[in-house]
């Protein structure tokens, strides 16, 4: 009777251990199945110093958009004010419109645009409003993306590196999912977004055991942001490392009474 409360209290140990060391691992603990989570479906990303954007112009009549998508290009326009497009051409291009220091951007026709700070459709809405007013056209459809967004991960994570996306629209999580995941040093609830705002960088901790990321204003990551995944500290790794050596010892333990047992 005492070998079998002996086994019993050992094999109780040996799975509250292990769970214990696994929840500490568990993303969003907090959430609750079927449980709804309001989240930002108006995010949009921000244009920021260094930034290259690729910005298109279209209308009904096409040719009226052309000098608006032109960079460094030579046209013509006629007598009647129409252009032609066979007298178009064009030396070698950058590719896109890159915001320089100042924050500003220099587009065909409409001259230096400050664009630094601005959402896209805040962007967007600019050259339309310029477009407009100018009496160029009517009715001008101006669309904008990205060209060279761009984000690093660093830390305990099985890639450090730095990722471009397709797009503007990036959360943390996807951006440690990207970048292979945590590793097995990395502390969970320490994840930091090192972010450039007004001309200084802040820095934003997480903790990814709580569903409070998706209120933090790093959930979706902007341009150049910064992922930095804390480890361990090496006292902490001694503690882990004497942790699963106690563990281990402690199942060896059982199976030896185990089999004492069985036997007599």
């Amino acid at each position: 009777m005492k070998r079998q409360t002996l086994l019993l209290s050992l094999l109780a140990v040996l799975l509250l251990a292990s769970c214990a060391s696994r929840k500490n691992f568990v993303y969003l603990q907090d959430m609750q199945v079927g449980e709804g989570y309001p989240f930002d479906t108006t995010y949009e990303a921000v244009v920021h110093r260094d930034d290259r954007l690729s910005i298109n112009v279209t209308c009904k009549n096409p040719e009226l958009a052309i000098p608006f998508n032109m960079q460094g290009g030579v046209f013509r326009v006629g007598n009647d004010g129409d252009i032609d497009a066979s007298a178009i051409s064009s030396g070698p291009r950058e590719k896109g419109y890159r915001v320089d220091v100042d924050g500003n951007i220099d587009f065909p026709i409409l001259g230096k645009l400050h664009v630094e700070g601005l959402k896209v459709s805040e962007v967007t809405n600019l050259i339309r409003e310029r477009i407009i007013a100018g009496n160029y056209i009517k009715d001008p459809i101006v669309s904008l993306e990205f060209l060279n967004f761009k984000y690093t991960v660093l830390g305990a994570v099985a890639n450090n590196g730095t990722f471009t996306v397709d797009g503007d629209r990036i959360t943390l999580i996807d951006a440690i999912a990207r970048a292979g995941d945590l590793n097995a040093k990395a502390r969970i609830d320490r994840v930091a977004v090192i972010r450039e705002i007004g001309g200084e960088r802040k820095m934003f901790m997480h903790d990814l055991r709580s569903m409070d990321i998706f209120d933090s204003p790093c959930y979706y990551l902007q341009q150049n942001d910064i992922v930095y995944v804390e480890p361990k500290y090496r006292k902490k790794d001694n503690e882990d490392r004497g942790w699963q050596i106690g563990t281990t010892l402690l199942s060896v333990v059982t199976a030896v009474c185990s089999i004492l047992w069985a036997i007599k």
